[in-house]
């Protein structure tokens, strides 16, 4: 099947349009209105990674004899769970995905023993974290052109060497995917677990995602055997671009949230005499908001149904991609600005989103589709 070949249907599956019944219901009652004050505390919510697993999502990609649901691997279903997570928190909605991410990956490129321990571990009746380690700290990060280097050993093993920024739970992680350059191959990931011997952590602050437990990452010497080394035919351009679909859809959700408060807010601020969406100014900033974020979810749905049909998706992930970065911040900084001097106050939730939507610039393979 080619890319002109693939009708573009956006209609949801049943089964997609009752887990997202699901998911919008569970992030408006748990995630959006515990957003706030899991960013005042700079941490989440407590019991709210328990409560994620009720919806699931780890056990769909999993297949049944692994003790998964079976559904399969769908970049569709996932996007419109990362978008619909997102619209209650973006910081609550990558922590909740995480796990899922890892098992994404394995599933696409990791062995049979590397599936069944995934399975194991992190499909289970508690939230196990688990994480994505492949982002470095630096200007000019390249995930095909690591720092981190795995230095293969004369019984097979790899002596991996380096660091890595943004790793979400970082010690708490049971699991972490470690991306490394082999010198001979190019990029390849390793499955390890958080308390391998030679990896330490340290806790970073951001002024966005605040609720999120990020770490840097330093990896001293670290022993990975043969096992722990994804398949050969490993595709990090395929999982690049699977990075960059879900760092969209998260832009995607956040953005939803914002319009979502403009417009009634614009609609009862009256100033005058008359509601300010009265004003040109006002009523073509909010279109022009609403025009962009149609664009961008149809270029994220695009992207993803490509990449479930196996098509080479980088073109349309790294458009997408581009245009969340852009458009995102667009949409951030115009619902500041829609808000007057409110929103330039912490009464607003705008200025948190504001400053979530920062972070799109920085998230690399952090979430997968």
């Amino acid at each position: 099947m080619t890319e002109q070949d693939l009708l573009f249907d956006l209609t949801p599956t049943e089964e997609q349009q009752m887990t997202r019944e699901v998911i919008r219901r569970f992030a408006r009652e748990e995630m959006a209105v515990a957003a706030r004050p899991a960013d005042e505390a700079g941490a989440l919510p407590e019991g709210f990674l328990t409560r994620t697993v009720d919806l699931g999502l780890n056990f769909m990609p999993i297949p049944e004899e692994l003790g998964g649901v079976g559904a399969g691997r769908s970049p569709v279903s996932n996007v419109l769970s990362i978008e619909d997570l997102a619209c209650g928190d973006m910081s609550m909605a990558i922590a909740a995905l995480a796990p899922l991410s890892v098992i994404n990956c394995v599933m696409d490129f990791g062995t049979d023993a590397q599936k069944e321990i995934v399975s194991q571990t992190l499909a289970s009746a508690d939230f196990t974290a688990a994480a994505i380690a492949l982002m470095e700290p630096g200007i000019g990060f390249d995930a095909r052109r690591l720092a981190t280097k795995a230095h293969r050993q004369a019984d097979g093993s790899y002596l991996i060497e380096g660091a890595k920024s943004m790793v979400a739970f970082g010690p708490q992680a049971k699991l972490i995917l470690v991306f490394a350059d082999t010198g001979d191959g190019g990029t390849r990931g390793f499955l390890l677990a958080g308390d391998t011997a030679g990896i330490s952590f340290e806790k970073e602050d951001y002024m966005g995602l605040r609720p999120l437990p990020l770490y840097a990452m330093a990896l001293d010497k670290v022993v990975a055997p043969a096992s722990a080394s994804l398949r050969d035919d490993f595709d990090i351009r395929r999982m690049v671009s699977l990075g960059k679909i879900a760092t969209a859809a998260l832009a995607v959700g956040t953005c939803q949230a914002v319009l979502d408060y403009v417009i009634p807010y614009v609609n009862e601020r009256v100033a005058f005499g008359e509601p300010i969406s009265n004003r040109q100014a006002v009523a073509f900033m909010v279109a022009d908001m609403a025009t962009e974020l149609e664009g961008l979810r149809l270029m994220v749905y695009r992207a993803a149904a490509q990449a479930e049909h196996g098509l080479d998706c980088s073109r349309i992930a790294f458009l997408a991609h581009r245009n969340a970065i852009k458009y995102g911040m667009k949409t951030g900084t115009d619902g500041v600005q829609l808000l007057g001097g409110h929103g330039f106050t912490r009464e607003h939730p705008v200025e948190m989103w504001y400053r979530n939507l920062r972070a799109l610039a920085t998230l690399d393979g952090m979430l997968l589709a």
